[in-house]
């Protein structure tokens, strides 16, 4: 930004989200005059904003293509040779569907971000806040999220990957990681994707940079899974640091390897003559709940 700040969420964050500036700092944009007019706002060419559920398919969307060849995401929908048959665009349909519930439950009960004139990179995060937020797995999550239809919509053996073996391994392996007395505590990434197109131009690290800042104002770690060698490199430059693997392993060919990630917040310098506080986000927290979606298979695992 133009005071030097680096932008940060809100916990109770209007459309655009970006640390204020001071007064001497605010400048009015002046429209170059060799350019057209569009009714396009500048701000969102370089500023993190938060995703409202009108524009859930547009934030889904960008996740589909995102991870249109990701390993973790073929795992879910390619079943063939388990009993299941499955022409392509069925398949891209299923995929871009279970981003679609999967956007539509942050929507509603966690918190999801974008960068980009066009929702050109977009990051779903989630912890434990306090009402009206609710468990990304409660009932009212759920059923208004549409996350209830992939007991339906899934083949039988996708279904017995999702509920029977990556949740449960999902679930277990965070409460390992961070320990039961932070696993609430943390920030967790759930995805972060970036259209092919529009790779390269900064959009994602925008998104991480701006939840980091506001990780560590609340002192809280920010954990995620990654399925790529390539992004376990990307996040290393921010931070983050590889804690454990897993994988999963009812497909026929080599395993699918995901790497646990954690970045520990780094503590705040106070600035002299300070003393109350600079501007962090306190955030109130409400116990652990929901194991709906788990249930709708009859397996509970927390």
């Amino acid at each position: 930004t133009a005071s030097g700040s680096t932008p940060s969420i809100s916990s109770n964050a209007s459309t655009v989200l970006t640390t204020p500036l001071r007064d001497d700092a605010i400048t009015t944009a002046v429209p170059d005059a060799g350019l057209p007019r569009s009714l396009l706002p500048t701000g969102w060419q370089d500023t993190v904003r938060e995703v409202k559920m009108a524009n859930c398919k547009e934030a889904s969307v960008t996740l589909a293509h995102a991870f249109a060849t990701d390993d973790y995401a073929q795992y879910l929908v390619d079943t063939e040779g388990e009993g299941t048959k499955m022409d392509e665009e069925s398949k891209w349909k299923l995929h871009a569907d279970i981003l679609r519930y999967t956007v539509a439950s942050h929507l509603l009960s966690g918190l999801v971000t974008t960068a980009g004139p066009d929702f050109d990179s977009v990051a779903l995060w989630y912890v434990f806040l306090i009402p009206p937020h609710h468990d990304l797995d409660d009932w009212l999550t759920v059923m208004r999220s549409g996350l209830w239809k992939l007991y339906f919509r899934l083949p039988k053996e996708g279904k017995a990957r999702l509920f029977d073996e990556i949740l449960p391994l999902l679930h277990d392996t965070k409460t390992e990681v961070l320990g039961k007395e932070r696993e609430h505590d943390a920030w967790y990434l759930v995805y972060l994707g970036t259209k092919p197109n529009s790779q390269g131009r900064g959009y994602g690290s925008k998104l991480l940079k701006g939840m980091i800042a506001r990780a560590d104002a609340e002192n809280r770690p920010i954990y995620l899974e990654s399925s790529s060698l390539a992004n376990n490199v990307y996040y290393e430059k921010f931070g983050f640091e590889v804690k454990k693997e897993i994988y999963l392993r009812r497909g026929q060919g080599e395993p699918v390897r995901l790497s646990i990630m954690v970045r520990e917040p780094v503590p705040q310098k106070k600035e002299e003559g300070g003393g109350g506080g600079g501007g962090t986000v306190v955030v109130k927290e409400k116990k652990a709940g929901g194991t709906v979606l788990r249930k709708l298979m009859g397996k509970v695992v927390g």
